[in-house]
């Protein structure tokens, strides 16, 4: 990757949501974009049909092999459940001639009740409903589902077989799985008559126990803490729903040695490593737990703490000599939850993002900007207090999206830097009276301070538009997503790549 050519002016051929100057993607990096940033939920800027319209558009102008890729990294590096289903069903629309989609629908089904909810989704996007669609299914996706069928035992097949317009029972006579050998016929047949049994897990425990006429709260209080001790225990419960749920235990007031299993499970490394979690999952249990008031709660937060330490514990960050901008948008367009039923905004996920990359920085400069642009001197170590500290004062910058006055302020005090890392959902615009704009200020920044700089995007909310031209030649690239996978394509780039590359490494 060449980023030292002279400077090209390019003009920005579209505007983005804010009506500020933009630049438009290629379809695969917008379609890359808009997968990474979905959670098929209502956004500030677009609803979640939009968002939904806007993929099926974008998979018709890609390759497929590349919409194919793109739905394993997203299922398999980014951890997302329903958007690589929706691309496999826009394929099978799209493509045909070879296994490419059975190969993929039995690539990103990875539990049963996706499934059903493939089909569903099927039915919905050839707009039909029921079995006058799902009796048309595409064999391609009818081989992929049966070889994820075969992947399952009764235990998944009891735990997922949910209500809905599609069951699984339905998809059993659907796809016609053929078992692999007399156990799994039995299981089939189970599945049919409706009698496999009630599978253990904490959600039935609980769910049992709630049930139940207590004569009075402490009576009730003390079955709960009896059950929380029993499932903690056994070591059924699994990391995430161990993480949702420690308010609810703390509550149940379990034993002091009770807490003692909890923090050293959290902050186990190989458990965080295996259970996969989101960066901002951690911040929002810390939430959670901070507003309790009991014992153990500053044991629990010191286990959050090490835990997303340890979740950054293989990310690559920069060398001691390199100068590294954190720049975090505070702006009102990312006070956005990132689905209905969360707490955790866009904002919270940059920030997040932001201060795992300061852990793993020697020389860095992190601040945020709204209407201005405030420079803060954290810590390096506490990833999540460093958050809340931000999230304490980003009312001081503001509410607007004057990305430009981070550069600005670099180009002003004539300080040389190597990375400008911008956490954001791209729909920058300048409030000020006079017309620049971010654009303008990185290419005076590096004409005239440090030609060598480098500008990364983080984009957040996938609207498809930049504020810059993403052009390697400008010193300029856009990076998507919520996960800490982010900073993969990061070290893709440092290495002479593109955004692209980690996407089009999967062997498919």
């Amino acid at each position: 990757m060449r980023f030292n050519l002279p400077f090209r002016k390019a003009r920005p051929d579209t505007v983005n949501h804010a009506g500020a100057a933009a630049f438009t993607l290629s379809p695969a990096l917008e379609l890359y974009a808009a997968v990474a940033t979905t959670a098929l939920a209502d956004q500030f800027y677009e609803t979640a049909d939009t968002r939904l319209t806007r993929l099926r558009e974008l998979v018709a102008r890609c390759e497929p092999r590349f919409v194919a890729q793109l739905a394993v990294y997203a299922r398999e590096r980014m951890h997302l459940r329903s958007v690589p289903l929706v691309l496999a069903v826009e394929l099978t629309r799209r493509h045909c001639g070879d296994s490419l989609v059975s190969r993929l629908v039995a690539r990103i089904v990875q539990r049963p009740d996706e499934i059903t909810e493939l089909l569903a989704f099927y039915t919905q996007a050839n707009q039909r409903t029921g079995r006058k669609t799902l009796n048309r299914l595409s064999k391609q996706v009818q081989k992929g589902l049966a070889q994820s069928f075969n992947r399952f035992d009764g235990y998944q097949l009891a735990k997922y077989d949910r209500a809905g317009a599609v069951r699984l029972r339905d998809a059993l006579f659907l796809v016609h799985p053929a078992a692999k050998n007399a156990e799994q016929q039995a299981l089939f047949n189970h599945l049919v008559a409706g009698t496999l049994p009630t599978p253990y897990t904490w959600e039935t425990e609980l769910s049992a126990l709630g049930q139940v006429t207590y004569a009075t709260p402490a009576e009730r209080t003390a079955a709960f803490r009896q059950k929380w001790t029993e499932l903690i225990g056994s070591g059924k419960l699994g990391y995430m729903a161990l993480l949702r749920n420690l308010r609810n235990i703390l509550e149940a007031d379990v034993s002091a040695e009770t807490m003692v299993e909890v923090c050293a499970a959290l902050a186990d490394r190989f458990a965080v490593a295996r259970s996969k979690q989101l960066p901002f999952r951690f911040l929002a249990a810390y939430r959670e737990v901070k507003a309790l008031h009991g014992g153990h709660v500053s044991a629990v937060l010191a286990a959050l703490e090490d835990a997303i330490s340890h979740s950054a514990a293989n990310l690559r960050g920069f060398g001691p000599d390199t100068r590294v901008v954190i720049a975090c948008d505070v702006s009102g367009s990312m006070q956005q939850p990132v689905s209905p039923r969360s707490k955790v905004l866009l904002y919270d996920v940059g920030l997040v993002l932001g201060m795992l990359l300061q852990s793993r920085c020697q020389h860095v400069v992190a601040g945020m900007f709204g209407n201005t642009w405030k420079r803060l001197s954290l810590p390096r170590g506490p990833v999540l207090r460093n958050v809340d500290e931000f999230y304490r004062r980003e009312g001081e910058v503001g509410y607007s999206t004057n990305g430009y006055l981070v550069i600005e302020d670099l180009k002003r005090r004539r300080e040389v830097v190597d990375k400008v890392l911008v956490f954001t959902d791209c729909q920058l615009w300048n409030s000020a009276p006079f017309g620049t704009s971010i654009a303008k200020e990185w290419a005076d920044y590096r004409r005239t301070v440090a030609p060598q700089a480098r500008l990364y995007l983080f984009d957040l909310a996938g609207h498809g538009t930049a504020p810059l031209d993403v052009r390697a030649e400008d010193g300029v690239a856009l990076i998507a997503g919520w996960s800490d996978k982010v900073f993969d394509v990061l070290a893709a780039l440092e290495n002479g790549g593109s955004a692209l590359t980690e996407i089009e490494s999967i062997d498919f």
